[in-house]
């Protein structure tokens, strides 16, 4: 027993949430990693509506992180630059418990354990927030 600290803390950074279902490419998460810590690697199945990585600020961000780099027949030798991916963090259950907000869930199969929001699309997610707001006020 130990005496009561008071309410938990809620999570300070959002959520980077997946706008569209696809595999993960090394393009898109170039770009993301410098404003997220990623939860998934390149080549990863993700589905609409996803968490993909925690953001470096509050509020949750929809990015595109199946996004393909633009293909076109002019070859430059700088083009085309080794990138670096910095490693995803890998969830336990404990962890995912941990992190998850009022509007996520956990899916748990025998491979994998996901996070993903409630509602899945990105127009019924602002519609409950905004429901919820309402009934707050």
């Amino acid at each position: 027993w130990e005496p009561w600290f008071g309410d938990i803390r809620a999570r300070e950074r959002g959520s980077i949430v997946a706008d569209r279902t696809g595999p993960t490419t090394t393009y898109a998460m170039v770009n993301l990693q410098e404003r997220a810590t990623m939860m998934v690697g390149p080549g990863v199945d993700v589905y609409m509506g996803m968490i993909v990585g925690e953001n470096s600020r509050a509020g949750d961000m929809d990015v595109n992180i199946c996004r393909e780099k633009k293909l076109t027949n002019v070859r430059a030798s700088s083009s085309d630059d080794t990138v670096k991916l910095t490693p995803h963090k890998v969830l336990s259950l404990e962890h995912a418990l941990e992190f998850i907000a009022s509007d996520e869930c956990i899916e748990v199969t025998p491979r994998h354990i996901r996070l993903r929001k409630v509602h899945l699309d990105p127009q019924d997610r602002h519609r409950a927030a905004k429901a919820l707001a309402g009934s707050n006020a």
